[in-house]
């Protein structure tokens, strides 16, 4: 699976991130208010952000989202932790976008091509949501995702964090919310 493919939707498409993305990535990540609910909520802080933007382009698998109307980066998203064994199962994470694509279908669409584009590779996608972050597990809900009682626990820089697995399968996400729009 190559874990920055190029997506394209009709409203977004998605290209592997790179250094050159930065100012605009930083622009959208220095609004507080994008991290207010995330349990990095000091991620809008510039050595904060540039430690997360770093750790993206080292890891590899990290997607800048471009909105296709007006060229300009709105957000990003990762591929991480890829495991083709039993079937496959790769994460999904890491994913921020601009306040005012908000609440109109712009994060569904995204996450909705970079679901279709998984489940060509693997059986199985995750997803890490912070306990406490209402807002993601929301949408989560929205785009199909359902809680397996698994946790996971990251360390952050006001310590411990505990996080929610989310889950949606190649089976699932035929049935799902996306399934018309973003086919498998």
């Amino acid at each position: 699976m190559n874990r920055q493919p190029v997506l394209e939707g009709d409203r977004v498409w998605l290209r592997p991130l790179q250094e050159s993305d930065w100012d605009a990535l930083y622009e959208i990540a220095s609004d507080r208010e994008v991290w207010a609910m995330h349990p990095s909520h000091d991620r809008w802080q510039e050595p904060v952000f540039r430690a997360f933007f770093d750790d993206a382009l080292a890891k590899g698998g990290a997607l800048a989202v471009v909105c296709k109307g007006s060229g300009a980066i709105i957000g990003s998203s990762r591929f991480q932790e890829y495991d083709p064994a039993g079937g496959g199962q790769v994460e999904i994470g890491w994913s921020f976008l601009a306040r005012p694509y908000w609440g109109l279908g712009y994060n569904g669409e995204f996450k909705g091509l970079m679901l279709q584009y998984a489940f060509r590779h693997v059986g199985r996608v995750i997803f890490r949501v912070g306990a406490e972050n209402e807002i993601s597990r929301r949408a989560m809900a929205n785009i199909g995702g359902r809680l397996t009682g698994e946790t996971y626990i990251a360390e952050r820089a006001a310590g411990p964090t505990e996080h929610v697995v989310f889950e949606i399968t190649r089976e699932s996400f035929a049935s799902g919310p996306l399934a018309a729009q973003f086919p498998i």
